[in-house]
C-alpha cells in the first residue's frame, strides 16, 4: 500500500468533495466479494466514497481494517460513516488522478 503525503491526501480530498458514495456496507457486511468489486470500481474510478449504512452489522474501523488488510486501496478520510478511498489505477487510461497525485 501506498503512502500518501500530506499534501496528495488534501488533493484527494477536494477532488473527493463532489463525488457521491458509489458503494454502501449493509446488512451483507464485507464479503471478499464485495471487496473485489471495490477493487475494479477504483481500479476504473481511482477515487471514490463509500458510505456505510446505518444497518450495517459492522462498524466504520472494521470496515477499515478490511479494506487495508485485504486490498491495495488507500484510505484519504473518514466522514462518519462515510470513507474516502483512492487506488491507483492500473490502465493508462484511467489514470488521471494518480498522474496529479505522483506531481504533488
Amino acid at each position: 500500500m501506498e503512502n500518501l503525503r500530506g499534501k496528495q491526501k488534501r488533493y484527494l480530498r477536494s477532488q473527493a468533495h463532489h463525488l457521491r458514495p458509489v458503494f454502501a456496507v449493509g446488512k451483507n457486511g464485507l464479503s471478499e466479494e464485495w471487496l473485489g468489486q471495490l477493487v475494479s470500481a477504483l481500479d476504473k474510478r481511482e477515487l471514490i466514497k463509500v458510505n456505510i449504512l446505518q444497518n450495517a452489522d459492522v462498524t466504520t474501523d472494521e470496515v477499515k481494517a478490511a479494506i487495508e488488510a485485504n486490498t491495495p486501496i488507500t484510505i484519504v478520510q473518514t466522514i462518519g460513516r462515510v470513507l474516502v478511498l483512492y487506488m491507483p489505477a492500473s490502465h493508462a487510461e484511467d489514470q488521471k488522478l494518480s498522474l496529479a497525485v505522483d506531481k504533488i
